[in-house]
């Protein structure tokens, strides 16, 4: 056989043996290599994790690890990790993978009716990194507080209950410092004119909107009620909101869960700054998170002459409002009398 021909077959084998080679590789680069049931599954992967450790977070989801850790070596993804929130889908390849790996998929982080800021802390701590504990201890920062106008009582008027995008792996103070931003950006020249035309500071204005939240669900209402309590405070009258009782209540029982629908005469005189029926004015903090319904009730009331108000029998939800006492001492003793048919105790 001539050098020549020998030369020709050997350079077909070679050839053949890189097809083939070629076949294989790509073949392992984009066959699927997942093997979960689910459209789509979120891999966490911690802030400062190192390869090994993504390796046993996405391993559940893959068919063929040697596969995914090929193709992540050529990717150059062992010494790039990144930390974030990843999105994973049914049937993808391995370059498809390690691709999404590299991809942070921000969370749409959502809390409303938080009452205190511990729960709120809790509530954040479980949709991000960040847990409840390094969440609180951020917002409570002495440094924070007072650069910002804030104390530990009203430092929860800051955050202002919506849906907020952000990624999984944000810090408690990075999460804070957003929060702050979007205060600000909340408190328009605008609605800080309309709060002072009411009398009131936007930490005020979101203290008595909290009050308002928890008076009424019903948003067509709380205009009215805000009318209300702004008439009190002009007149220099108590507030005497029964929520701020029941927020009081809870505070010193250290017990947020209990449920009161229930007020007595005895829980009125109780000792506390939020016992709105022994204090004039407002109470050092907000009771609850107030949704933007109410937080735009206060800001923009309804203008009346009713100084007093109770829970409808007729018209449930709703209240019942007076401009004088003896009108209201006839509404209120329906509703005593009908909770009490209800066997209400508490």
């Amino acid at each position: 056989m001539s050098t020549k021909k020998i030369i020709s077959i050997t350079a077909l084998v070679v050839i053949s043996g890189l097809m083939l080679y070629g076949f294989v590789l790509i073949n392992q680069i984009f066959s699927d290599n997942t093997k979960f049931s689910d459209k789509e599954v979120f891999v966490y992967v911690p802030t400062d994790a190192n390869y090994d450790q993504v390796l046993s977070l996405v391993s559940p989801y893959v068919v063929n690890m040697d596969r995914f850790k090929m193709v992540a070596g050529k990717m150059s993804y062992p010494s790039n990790v990144k930390s974030g929130r990843f999105l994973l889908k049914n049937g993808m390849n391995s370059y498809e993978l390690v691709k999404a790996m590299r991809s942070n998929v921000p969370v749409k982080l959502a809390f409303n009716n938080q009452e205190r800021i511990e729960n709120l802390a809790g509530r954040v701590g479980s949709q991000i990194e960040a847990d409840s504990v390094s969440l609180l201890n951020s917002f409570k920062d002495s440094i924070f507080l007072k650069e910002n106008g804030f104390n530990e009582e009203n430092v929860m008027v800051m955050f202002i209950p919506n849906t907020y995008e952000t990624y999984w792996n944000t810090s408690a103070v990075k999460f804070r410092d957003k929060m702050i931003k979007e205060y600000r950006n909340f408190w328009t020249k605008e609605r800080v004119a309309k709060a002072k035309e009411q009398g009131l500071t936007t930490i005020e204005a979101t203290i008595l909107a909290s009050i308002v939240h928890k008076e009424s669900v019903k948003k067509d209402e709380r205009p009215r009620i805000a009318g209300v309590y702004l008439n009190r405070l002009r007149l220099g009258m108590p507030l005497q909101a029964d929520p701020t009782v029941i927020f009081a209540i809870k505070k010193e029982a250290n017990d947020f869960d209990q449920i009161i629908k229930r007020v007595f005469y005895k829980d009125l005189t109780m000792s506390s700054p939020y016992n709105t029926y022994v204090n004039i004015g407002l109470p050092p903090g907000p009771i609850a998170m107030p949704d933007i319904t109410a937080l735009e009730a206060v800001l923009t009331p309804e203008k009346n002459d009713f100084i007093y108000f109770c829970a409808s029998v007729d018209r449930f939800g709703y209240h019942e409002f007076a401009a004088t006492l003896e009108e209201h001492n006839r509404n209120a003793k329906k509703y005593s009398d009908w909770i009490t048919a209800q066997g209400v105790k508490r």
